[in-house]
């Protein structure tokens, strides 16, 4: 079943359903790459093209491929950079019970692994950020589940602070799916969906257990992880065509 409507989501038209502001627009022509799949992340000399089991290495500058992770994984989904190496979600999805875990990989040994095992998730880990002081983290639920997708807080030691859902307006956009990516913009959090060209900028709020949503954007990602460039914007991916793209305002 699970797999099933990920094979239906992925290969599902359409649009968001939100009236959509302008936001983000590509820019360039991007970077061709197989393993576009899942995210993107990108420094000043390096991009990062993620698929489920592999982070590949490129060369920003020529696009030449450096170097892909050595290390197993089954379901990688968004990626950041921080402090010089790439953060991934990781999840078993589709398979149950869940498992969930950040895998970290290091450019300078190329390796792939584990840097946090989520004990008992409440989820599959679809995407993670840093804020400098804390992690955030997304588990998504599908199908007739997935208004249980929720973003957790986690402070030192990965002791759990908080939780929230996301609004009624943005699940009932997914399209049955969840959401596939999310960094922080500001003091608000830019979510994408699974496959529409959308960015939801939603905002923790000061009291209460439900994201509130700010409004709808526009992007040139259908969906999946994105991150923010480190020369300015975002980058992202269009899976369909294979490809990292990057936008800006």
């Amino acid at each position: 079943m699970f797999a099933l409507l990920l094979l239906t989501a992925f290969f599902a038209e359409g649009e968001s359903k939100h009236m959509l502001k302008p936001g983000w627009k590509a820019v360039g022509d991007g970077l061709k790459s197989e393993h576009a799949n899942q995210a993107a992340a990108a420094t000043d000399k390096h991009v990062f093209a993620v698929s489920s089991t592999t982070v590949a290495m490129y060369d920003r500058a020529t696009g030449k491929l450096i170097a892909t992770s050595e290390g197993k994984a089954q379901h990688l989904n968004s990626a950041f950079v921080w402090k010089g190496k790439v953060y991934c979600a990781h999840s078993n999805y589709p398979n149950k019970p869940e498992t969930s875990e950040i895998r970290v990989y290091d450019p300078e040994t190329n390796k792939l692994t584990v840097f946090h095992d989520f004990k008992d998730p409440p989820g599959s880990l679809v995407w993670n950020v840093h804020d400098g002081k804390d992690w955030w983290c997304c588990f998504a639920h599908y199908g007739a589940d997935n208004a249980k997708t929720i973003l957790v807080k986690f402070g030192d030691a990965f002791k759990e602070e908080q939780r929230w859902t996301f609004p009624k307006a943005v699940v009932d956009d997914w399209d049955k799916m969840s959401a596939s990516g999310g960094i922080w913009d500001g003091d608000t959090l830019l979510v994408t969906h699974h496959h529409y060209k959308v960015l939801y900028r939603v905002k923790v709020p000061k009291d209460g257990k439900e994201l509130e949503l700010v409004e709808s954007l526009e992007c040139p990602f259908p969906g999946q992880g994105i991150a923010a460039d480190s020369k300015g914007g975002l980058v992202g991916i269009d899976r369909g065509a294979k490809k990292v793209v990057f936008a800006t305002k």
